[in-house]
Formats: structure tokens, C-alpha cells, sequence
């Protein structure tokens, strides 16, 4: 159990430390090589939690992250994705829908995010780390203290009071890095919205797992599963957070 942990916290500081770094530098080529690394990896993760079997999928991925790289929206690159399959789909009898899936989950999230770094800088990317992180270590702390109610069926482990704590926890420490950004309510309004949208990301995921029969999306991250499982609440949070900061600041 012990060793568990350990290596679990020693993989959490490299990760932490490496995003620290690569956001100090906030150089858009090399965003643009970092988000595009975690991007298809969990690309590749959730072709396996959706039991696709279609390696070309991956190089579809590649071209579009391509296109995210010399255009400024991303969220219309997912949008479009759409629309082309769509029209695919209506052409073609035999190509099906389940292949678009990990054109929704993970790339949304991951396109949401970059569009959100070249929108309105890095200092969001680093108040969506926050509120998403704290959400996660409130509701453990909160959880394993006093946590009695489950929460859901999805994730057996989680309490209600667990989850409520981590929004508490998330939103209060969200806020005041928001204050550098925006005023007091819209600060803490994006930071409550983040908090609980990554809760359900962290559920969805979850339920993606249970239906595809295991444990973690993958084993690159010792301690911690696969790319998905750690950016799991980053993926619904970035969406929230873009829409409401393009409609509120």
C-alpha cells in the first residue's frame, strides 16, 4: 500500500513540475508539442475504451492536431470534424458512428484547452490546474475523513460529502488565482462551474472504464494509470471554462 502511494506521489511532482515548466517557458510551439503529445495518447487510450480497433484513427488525430497548430480556433476544428463525418456517414452506408467517439472524448477537451492558452494566455491554463487539482485532493481529503453517503453507482468510492468538500475546497482556492484575471463573481462563479463540470469528467471517464472492463485507460503513468486518468476532470473543466469566460469576461 505504502509503495503504492509512493510512487504515485513521486510520478505526481515529475508531472507537476514538468507542467510548471513548460508553462514558465509559455512558448506557443512548444504548447502546441505538449498538448499534441497528451493528446494523442489519450486519443489511443480511448480507442481502447471504446473497443475500436481501426489503427488509421490515430492519423486522422495527427492531421487535425496539425490544423490546431496554424488555426487560432480550435473549437471550430472539432465542430467542422463533426460536420466532415457527418457527411462521411451519410455518403457511406458502411462507416459507423462509434468512430467518432474519440473525435469527441478526448479532443473537445484537449481542443477546448489550447484554444482557451491562445485566447487568454497561459495564467488560465494555470487557474484550470488549480481548481481541477484542489477538486481532486478536497474530495479525497473530505472523502477519507468523513465521507458516509455514496455518491453515485459510477464511482463507488466517492461520497457526497467527499464531492462537496472538493468543490468547497476548489472553488475557494480557484478564486483567488481568478482574481488576477477577472472581478470577485465572475472568479468565483468559473471556478464553482470548473470545480463541478470535472467532477463529471472524472465520473465520465469512470464509467467508460467500468463498461470496457478495467481498471485504469492505460499504464504509462506509474501510480497513476493512463493519460486519461489523470486529465480526466481537465477535459469537461476546459470546455466550461472557455464558454464562460468568452461569455462573462
Amino acid at each position: 500500500m505504502f509503495e503504492s502511494h509512493n510512487e504515485r506521489i513521486k510520478t505526481g511532482v515529475v508531472l507537476a513540475l514538468a507542467v510548471l515548466f513548460i508553462g514558465w517557458i509559455d512558448n506557443f510551439f512548444l504548447m502546441w508539442i505538449f498538448f499534441g503529445a497528451i493528446y494523442l495518447l489519450a486519443f489511443k487510450e480511448a480507442n481502447r475504451l471504446f473497443d475500436l480497433h481501426d489503427d488509421s484513427l490515430i492519423y486522422y488525430a495527427g492531421g487535425l492536431w496539425l490544423l490546431a497548430g496554424i488555426y487560432p480556433y480550435g473549437d471550430d476544428l472539432f465542430v467542422i470534424a463533426g460536420v466532415l463525418y457527418a457527411s462521411v456517414v451519410a455518403f457511406n452506408k458502411d462507416v459507423e458512428w462509434k468512430y467518432f467517439l474519440p473525435f469527441i472524448y478526448p479532443t473537445a477537451g484537449i481542443l477546448f484547452t489550447f484554444t482557451m492558452y491562445q485566447e487568454y494566455g497561459v495564467v488560465t491554463l494555470l487557474w484550470l490546474l488549480v481548481v481541477v487539482a484542489m477538486t481532486d485532493v478536497g474530495a479525497y481529503a473530505v472523502g477519507k475523513s468523513i465521507g458516509k453517503t455514496p455518491f453515485c453507482e459510477t464511482s463507488p468510492n466517492k461520497t457526497m460529502e467527499g464531492v462537496v468538500g472538493g468543490i468547497v475546497v476548489a472553488t475557494i482556492s480557484g478564486m483567488f488565482l481568478g482574481l488576477t484575471f477577472v472581478d470577485f463573481w465572475t472568479s468565483l462563479v468559473i471556478s464553482l462551474a470548473v470545480s463541478i463540470s470535472s467532477i463529471f469528467g472524472d465520473l465520465y471517464e469512470s464509467s467508460l472504464k467500468r463498461a470496457a472492463g478495467v481498471k485504469d485507460s492505460g499504464d504509462l503513468l506509474p501510480g497513476h494509470g493512463g493519460i486519461l486518468d489523470r486529465i480526466d476532470g481537465y477535459l469537461f473543466g476546459s470546455i466550461i471554462m472557455l464558454v464562460l469566460l468568452r461569455g462573462l469576461v
